[in-house]
């Protein structure tokens, strides 16, 4: 397996929304609660309420994607070009529900779905704390909400490095009273742009069933 994928996987694996270790001390500061006893203040910065910029385009699935791909946990689904995209489960160690691979290249995509509703401001904190643990000099590159197929979704660029590798992840989050998805693609940092386009399509292919 090429190490990127193993690196990347291994950063998605700890984003699981329920993976979190937080609590609220007496005075009602938040605080992450470490594995070896430790613990520090929540991230002030990351917590302050933000305006993020709404992008006016209209967003709707490309006409070659005809193959459906569903959740087993939220009500959405996944338009897939299938000439172009492969798919598996996701593996038993990780927690991702889909994992894809566009053929023959160097960029790859995942699902984690979970059934909590989260506001989307609280779940763009939370991808990105939870992210920093993996990758501590992770950050966010690029935000906007947008309306992908009728629905308002989160788009998140976030560039960090693990064990050596500079990898960046493009990708949609989305949340309503059936649950919470986050649909992303990733690669190296100096293969994304190049991958854009492609990335843009895979994901507009999400949908609310």
């Amino acid at each position: 397996m090429n190490k990127i994928i193993v690196v990347v996987c291994c950063l998605f694996s700890i984003m699981s929304l329920s993976a979190q270790k937080k609590a609220v001390t007496e005075t009602g500061d938040e605080v992450v609660l470490f594995d070896n006893g430790t613990w520090e203040y929540q991230n002030k910065e990351i917590l302050v309420e933000m305006e993020i910029p709404t992008n006016t385009k209209v967003f709707e699935k490309d006409k070659k994607s005809t193959f459906l791909l569903k959740s087993k946990k939220v009500n959405v689904g996944f338009w897939l070009n299938p000439k172009k995209w492969k798919f598996n489960k996701g593996k038993d160690n990780l927690e991702s529900e889909y994992e894809f691979e566009l053929k023959g290249e160097d960029l790859y995509g995942m699902v984690i779905s979970e059934k909590v509703e989260i506001p989307l401001e609280t779940l763009r904190s939370i991808a990105l704390e939870n992210g920093k643990e993996a990758a501590p000099d992770l950050k966010v590159v690029n935000e906007e909400y947008r309306f992908v197929n009728g629905m308002k979704v989160l788009l998140l660029e976030m560039s960090g490095t693990m064990q050596g590798i500079k990898f960046s992840y493009y990708g949609y989050y989305f949340s309503s009273e059936n649950g919470t998805v986050q649909f992303i693609t990733y690669t190296s940092q100096n293969l994304l742009e190049s991958y854009k386009e492609e990335c843009n399509i895979f994901l507009n292919g999400l949908v609310e069933l």
